[in-house]
């Protein structure tokens, strides 16, 4: 009989939890998801060693992962196969119920998984589910973390180059402008000068001229 256990809430990255299968029945889980909602689950199933008495890692375990939309007619989503560790992931196309199921199986002839001794049941899958916006940025692989982090660093290390250019090309303009206020600052002087001396040239001239023409007048 499936067992049906609550899920974890929405927008918050969720603790491991883990749960007990018994044999190969499936164990289903019943979340409503709003539209366009990402979910990645990360588990690890793991099966009783009477030997040891305690849980451990069997490399036949299978565990087949299906998720299906209630209220789309049974729609499934997800259908995927690992082995003991592994990883799921899928985006709520449209909000409302959705059926995440894990089945577990063995392809070996070793069945301590299927003791009767094994407390709780056979297997234990351990779980680990992220829901939300923000865990899509978290359950990226590392590589493409390590890039995006490459391109911020290359981004930046332009961003540096250009306010460099930037306040050099300031310091260029203000030096240039600082030339240039010399400079024209010099040719007013140089004209105040210039018209200074035409000035009182022309006074001596006119002068000199006016004494001369006196004279001729007087003779």
């Amino acid at each position: 009989m499936k067992s049906i256990l609550p899920l974890l809430s929405l927008g918050t990255l969720a603790n491991a939890l883990y749960f007990y299968i018994e044999g190969t029945q499936p164990k289903c889980f019943f979340e409503e998801l709003p539209k366009d909602t990402l979910v990645v689950g990360h588990y690890t199933a793991e099966e009783w060693d009477d030997n040891l008495r305690a849980w451990a890692k069997h490399d036949g375990i299978n565990i087949y992962i299906s998720v299906d939309e209630i209220f789309d007619n049974e729609h499934r989503v997800v259908s995927q196969r690992g082995g003991t560790t592994g990883k799921f992931t899928f985006t709520a196309a449209d909000a409302g119920d959705h059926k995440i199921c894990f089945t577990p199986s063995s392809t070996s002839g070793k069945n301590n998984w299927m003791s009767l001794s094994a407390p709780n049941g056979g297997i234990r899958l351990t779980l680990d589910m992220a829901i939300g916006e923000t865990s899509a940025i978290e359950s990226s692989d590392k590589e493409k973390l390590n890039d995006l982090a490459t391109r911020v660093k290359d981004l930046n290390a332009r961003l540096n180059d250009i306010r460099r250019e930037q306040v050099f090309q300031r310091e260029r303009e203000a030096e240039f402008r600082d030339q240039s206020e010399s400079t024209n600052s010099r040719v007013v002087r140089w004209m105040m000068i210039q018209l200074t001396v035409l000035g009182v040239t022309c006074a001596w001239q006119l002068s000199h001229l006016r004494s001369f023409f006196i004279k001729q007048k007087l003779t």
